[in-house]
């Protein structure tokens, strides 16, 4: 969520998992690499502007080394509902987002 991060392709490239796929808030399949092109460009990356705002934040163990998380974002008055994907592998320390999916909540919904 920090802009710092998603303006920067090294550092996104480290939490995204190399199987990374998301389906967005528009409905956009992206991949990996399509996401870490595009960041930099999305909303929420300019350091001065408006940001993604999360709350709710919920994590469910799945099996070892994979956790659901789910939450809410506004951005602009605008929210979304996020459900993601985090794995870890191997001998590695470091959580990786495997998957992620965005679904705009209408303005007149609790």
């Amino acid at each position: 969520m920090d802009p710092c991060v998603r303006a920067s392709r090294s550092l996104a490239r480290q939490l995204l998992d190399p199987e990374f796929v998301e389906v967005g808030a528009s409905g956009r399949r992206w991949t990996h690499d399509e996401m870490l092109a595009a960041l930099p460009e999305l909303d929420g990356a300019a350091e001065g502007g408006p940001r993604h705002e999360p709350a709710d934040f919920t994590g469910v163990l799945l099996a070892p080394g994979l956790v659901h998380l789910t939450y809410e974002t506004t951005l602009d008055g605008k929210r979304v509902r996020r459900s993601s994907l985090w794995r870890r592998q191997g001998a590695a320390t470091t959580w990786r987002m495997y998957y992620h999916q965005a679904t705009p909540v209408p303005p007149d919904s609790m």
